[in-house]
């Protein structure tokens, strides 16, 4: 019971952290951020949401939002913001779900199969929104790299030069984290599954032995054949 709470434990840490990374890196500003920050005076972030520039010496940020949702956008930007938000959406269901399975919530306390099956499909939740999350990250990173390099390759100066900044590095971290988290869930909880049914039937058939044990005295103690009269003075006796 202790290593089964110590791992639920781990899991919930490695869950909460992680959804809080795969939505700080959702939205935030430093998905792209130039790469020449000795040449430039000032700092240039882009997001999935909006760009900022930062004034190196006063510390001063403007931020100019994208055109809306509905208006053509690279396929990039389009499908890293349709993963992270499917990863955010599933990773904070598999948080909550988890917090539902732990031994220390009074949910269910009396059925602990019950909350290991929470535990179990709260970790399989939190596998999937790794998937998207990672994806969603590694590509952005790959194709802000490959842009780079192909420029550089090329010949060609833009002006601005970006490689990949911290946020996409939140994302990286927060679907990794997901992936730990209900991988411990998943494998260990089914371990334990399996211990606690066995438990359950062991205790169960050890209490239909008394039962039948107790059974078994009973008809033994009580007399093979009884009067009348005895029968009703016993139950004169009851009465």
């Amino acid at each position: 019971a202790g290593m089964r709470f110590f791992l639920q434990y781990v899991g919930c840490f490695f869950a909460f952290f992680s959804t809080g990374f795969l939505i700080a890196s959702t939205w935030t500003d430093c998905w792209m951020v130039n790469a020449d920050d000795s040449l430039e005076v000032s700092t240039k972030c882009r997001g999935l949401w909006w760009e900022c520039v930062t004034n190196v010496f006063d510390g001063i940020q403007t931020c100019d939002e994208y055109d809306s949702i509905f208006a053509e956008h690279p396929v990039k930007l389009v499908l890293t913001r349709a993963m992270m938000i499917t990863a955010d959406i599933l990773a904070g269901f598999g948080f909550l779900l988890l917090i539902l399975g732990l031994d220390c919530v009074k949910f269910l306390p009396d059925e602990p199969l019950i909350k290991l099956r929470i535990c179990l499909v709260s970790g399989v939740t939190l596998l999937i929104a790794g998937l998207p999350g990672i994806t969603g990250s590694v590509w952005y990173a790959v194709d802000v790299y490959v842009e780079r390099s192909s420029l550089v390759f090329h010949n060609v100066f833009l002006g601005i030069q970006y490689k990949f900044g911290w946020s996409c590095w939140l994302g990286m971290a927060g679907s990794l984290g997901c992936f730990l988290s209900g991988a411990l869930l998943t494998c260990c909880t089914y371990l334990f599954r399996e211990t606690s049914s066995g438990r359950l039937h062991s205790a169960y058939s050890l209490r239909k032995g008394y039962s039948s044990a107790g059974t078994i005295v009973t008809n033994v103690l009580l007399p093979s054949s009884q009067t009348a009269t005895a029968k009703m003075y016993a139950v004169d006796t009851r009465v």
